[in-house]
């Protein structure tokens, strides 16, 4: 079983803001719901889900500026719940195809555009896309940075590290945040990863912090520092945040055995929350449950997006 998520080293959970909480809930069921949407078939493509994941946006979302740019990947609703928690229908819309879509429904779930936020299915496209928005936003010296986030099957790719080469060198406002979830596909990261994310960023010269806390306080104490020192100096930071993937890749295609899936849940702040807070949890809990399941029956109801060219 892979060292990361061994069950004994469960850590223990504080009670969570309640903003923290409220946008944890409403990325959990949304994505909860995206899986039963696309076993009643209403839903066309693909869909990856952050089910286990949900807090590492949570956590860095009050340490970001509105006018910061994030760039996200095939895994990448909670991202943007996280940033735009209000525009929820928008997303689901665009993934369901039907009007209101952010993109007019031509995006679907990997490919969306919104303002600041930019998301690609494609691996390895994102960091490329940020190192050249950091290069513009570091000519405009308003303190502004791009946050990428990438996993750890990224980092095979080599245009990872021709953009962090570029992000060392010039100097770009540019935070690179690496969901190493232990599993890339379904391949186990020992299987396909040499070396260390640590070991990468020191080949650049660029700062590293490893996060395994799924507090949400916790992570922004000790990030809160190092982020702002990418807006100041500016610099590139590596954020390595050794976290847990709940669902299988897409929709059904989990070849991880019984133990490592239970190891997983065992880090779930989900149920170590409903544990902890057990009252508080159950009336948020039900809440975004309802409400979730309200918007999606509103856009379900909507007519299909059309879209013309101008």
């Amino acid at each position: 079983m892979n060292a990361m998520v061994a069950a004994e080293a469960v850590p223990r959970v504080a009670p969570p803001a309640d903003d923290d909480l409220d946008r944890l809930l409403l990325i959990r069921h949304f994505e909860s719901a995206l899986l039963r949407l696309f076993g009643e078939g209403l839903i066309s493509g693909t869909t990856h889900t952050c089910l286990g994941q949900e807090y590492v946006p949570v956590a860095l979302e009050p340490l970001l500026r509105p006018d910061d740019h994030t760039l996200s990947n095939h895994r990448g609703h909670g991202h943007f719940l996280a940033r735009h928690p209000g525009e929820a229908g928008g997303l689901l819309a665009e993934i369901m195809g039907r009007e209101g879509a952010l993109c007019h429904g031509v995006g679907g779930s990997q490919h969306v555009y919104h303002r600041t936020f930019l998301s690609t299915g494609v691996q390895g496209e994102s960091l490329p896309v940020a190192a050249g928005i950091a290069l513009r936003l570091r000519a405009a010296g308003d303190g502004r940075l791009v946050c990428v986030y990438i996993g750890d099957g990224t980092l095979g790719e080599g245009s990872v590290y021709e953009a962090l080469n570029m992000a060392a060198l010039w100097d770009l406002p540019l935070l690179v945040v690496v969901e190493n979830n232990g599993i890339a596909q379904s391949t186990p990261t020992a299987r396909q990863l040499a070396g260390t994310v640590a070991g990468r960023a020191a080949a650049f010269g660029v700062p590293y912090r490893r996060v395994e806390s799924t507090d949400p306080a916790e992570i922004r104490a000790a990030l809160a520092a190092p982020v702002a020192a990418v807006r100041e100096t500016p610099f590139p930071l590596i954020v390595e945040f050794i976290t847990h993937r709940l669902g299988p890749h897409s929709k059904g295609d989990d070849t991880r055995g019984p133990e490592e899936l239970a190891a997983a849940r065992a880090h779930d702040w989900y149920g170590r929350y409903a544990e902890a807070i057990p009252e508080r949890f159950a009336a948020a809990d039900a809440l975004w449950r309802r409400r979730v399941a309200d918007l999606v029956a509103e856009v379900s109801a909507r007519p299909l997006a059309r879209w013309e060219a101008s």
